[in-house]
């Protein structure tokens, strides 16, 4: 008999009477789909905001991928699931490492409760650190752009990934990988018609180019048209990013950072303090691994309000909480992150000294994210939406509740 409803981390999900898509564009600041369907190159987008749903959301802060992907596949914050950046202190271990092992994981996604219990799952993500992440414990399809020619059925549920999409596997530094997740989920919708998917991109565009860009129009015409196929084929579509974008740039173009590790050790002495940039992760050459949140660990808990004092006096810091603070404001594991959390204001970048970060491969102005700034995001659907409280502030991480709750 057919599982009418799963709870899964507290939230109870309908089981889907068509098949759903949920689309995480990265770094899709709202203005992006404005400028694309001013331009008239995004029409499937234009339609599913006058004719479904067309709400703003908030994401999770620090408004990096990680933290971000896994709240919307897990429908809950990072307190709950674990996952608080790309890249953490490990205080067990005593070491500095990436946090995209599943043993980081601390609750159970959605995706493989519905796999669970019969249904069919697709999930195709652009770079496959994130992979065994929107993976773990899945039945399924579940591969990356960036290895899809090395898709095995074993590993990933799938093999000859890249003869069904038609597209040889693109570089990691381009348009091209984002593409390949919407034409892998447009094929694998026609071929094997999952019941539940997810599509997450990279934001390679997002960093280079500004809402209304020739190369960002290009992009979301792109993915209009893949969304497109999709809608053709009956699917619920359910379209949010896991964080916004802005400058964060001199007018003349240079990178406006806040090399905080600098900053502290002239104040306190050579790396008495120690600075983690949870933006850092294989991939940084479109952003050198500066974004708009860190978090600053202590010697001793004794320095913390003095050194949050004198950090909230340095030029572009928008806000210097405790752990305890921050843990509670952006609902947080505590033990996973600084004793302090900084977040720089709009056009500001955090990094650790200036001689750790290569700037050389960024050809353009720099733009990211991790900040409150970059926390407003879409959340778009191509079906009417009902029984949404006017009052309810809506997160990214609802995007499974709006497309299996409130658009069938």
């Amino acid at each position: 008999m057919t599982v009418k409803t799963l709870e899964v981390n507290a939230r109870s999900y309908r089981w889907m009477s068509r098949p759903v898509v949920v689309v995480c564009v990265d770094g899709c600041e709202p203005a992006y789909l404005d400028a694309a369907i001013a331009a008239g190159v995004a029409p499937t987008i234009a339609r599913m905001r006058a004719s479904g749903a067309d709400l703003l959301a908030d994401c999770v802060v620090p408004s990096f991928t990680n933290p971000n992907n896994l709240s919307i596949v897990t429908g809950a914050p990072p307190a709950v699931h674990g996952i608080c950046g790309n890249y953490f202190f490990d205080r067990e271990l005593g070491q500095e490492v990436m946090m995209n092992d599943p043993k980081y994981l601390r609750a159970g996604t959605v995706l493989a409760a519905f796999a669970d219990a019969g249904a069919k799952l697709a999930v195709v993500t652009a770079k496959d650190k994130l992979r065994k992440l929107l993976g773990h414990r899945m039945k399924g399809i579940c591969f990356s752009s960036e290895k899809a020619d090395q898709a095995t059925i074993e590993e990933n549920g799938i093999e000859g990934v890249v003869e069904l999409v038609g597209m040889p596997v693109p570089s990691v530094y381009s348009a091209e990988l984002s593409e390949f997740v919407f034409a892998a989920g447009v094929k694998l919708m026609a071929s094997r018609r999952p019941d539940l998917m997810y599509l997450s991109t990279t934001d390679y565009v997002q960093h280079k180019a500004a809402p209304g860009s020739p190369a960002a129009n290009a992009f979301y015409a792109m993915m209009d048209g893949y969304l497109a196929q999709l809608d053709a084929m009956g699917a619920t579509i359910v379209l949010t990013a896991d964080h916004g974008m802005n400058d964060k740039h001199n007018a003349d173009g240079s990178p406006q950072v806040i090399y905080l590790q600098d900053v502290l050790d002239g104040w306190y002495g050579k790396e008495v303090a120690r600075v983690i940039l949870p933006i850092t992760d294989p991939y940084v050459v479109h952003h050198g691994a500066l974004g708009s949140f860190a978090t600053v660990y202590a010697p001793d808990e004794a320095r913390v309000p003095g050194w949050i004092e004198r950090i909230r006096g340095v030029p572009g810091m928008e806000l210097v909480l405790s752990r305890k603070e921050a843990a509670e404001r952006f609902e947080l594991p505590p033990d996973r992150i600084g004793d302090i959390v900084v977040v720089s204001e709009r056009h500001t970048v955090i990094g650790t000294s200036a001689s750790r970060h290569d700037l050389s491969a960024l050809e353009v102005p720099l733009r990211s994210h991790g900040g409150v700034s970059e926390q407003r995001v879409p959340l778009i659907c191509n079906r009417p939406v009902t029984g949404i409280a006017a009052n309810r502030r809506l997160r990214n991480f609802d995007a499974l509740d709006i497309a299996l709750n409130h658009a069938q």
